[in-house]
């Protein structure tokens, strides 16, 4: 297979990369800066699509994983905090992000034989769990859920699957030190939510350990 990994520099990404890679999978993975193996891609910049589709020309990508992400409004303050550029950014890579790495790639996934798309949302993305706090995680997390869903239903007719998954808590520098899970439990689950994701489980909402999640 070839498989396509933004925010492949590190955390869950790189884990997944490396991971595949050692299955005999060619990998395309991307990061902020690129370097080594990494195609150089800030999804929150438009212009840069255009060398990530250069550099995979016409392969198919029979599973994309869109991975990147940002969670910067930990304690922040209701009364004074998240600024308006916070909001910005954070949709711009945790939505916009994913809709443009779709959109710049659906030509190889159209060619690939029964494609598969991954979107990294978050269990912060569901209405029942509304604790408060995270407004803008919570409601980037939650349009990323949304935009997998209706790709889901367009790219049905077209045989390409789309899957939405909660990776867990996981102890990586988003996620902290007293996370539930190692990146390589995280890892080692949601490769095993791909590889049963198929047309008749299109537009799931998953966890990492393969629990249907509350939308």
């Amino acid at each position: 297979m070839h498989i396509v990994i933004t925010g492949a520099s590190r955390g869950i990404g790189a884990e997944l990369a490396a991971r595949f890679r050692a299955e005999g999978h060619e990998v395309t993975g991307t990061g902020r800066r690129g370097g080594g193996d990494l195609v150089a891609l800030d999804v929150t910049r438009p212009e840069e699509f255009t060398a990530l589709a250069a550099h995979v020309g016409a392969r198919p990508v029979d599973l994309l994983i869109c991975n990147a992400g940002i969670y910067p409004d930990k304690g922040q303050s209701l009364d004074t905090g998240y600024p308006a550029a916070m909001w910005a950014e954070s949709l711009a890579t945790n939505v916009t992000g994913v809709f443009l790495t779709v959109q710049t790639l659906l030509p190889n996934l159209r060619t690939a034989e029964a494609a598969k798309i991954a979107i990294i949302s978050s269990q912060m993305a569901s209405h029942t769990r509304a604790p408060g706090g995270s407004y803008i995680y919570r409601a980037s997390k939650a349009a990323a859920l949304n935009l997998g869903r209706n790709l889901a239903a367009d790219l049905a007719p077209e045989g390409i699957s789309v899957g939405i998954y909660h990776p867990g808590w996981v102890r990586t520098d988003m996620g902290g030190a007293a996370a539930e899970i190692s990146v390589t439990e995280a890892a080692h689950g949601l490769i095993a939510r791909f590889a049963a994701l198929g047309p008749a489980s299109t537009g799931c909402f998953e966890t990492w350990d393969g629990r249907a999640h509350p939308y």
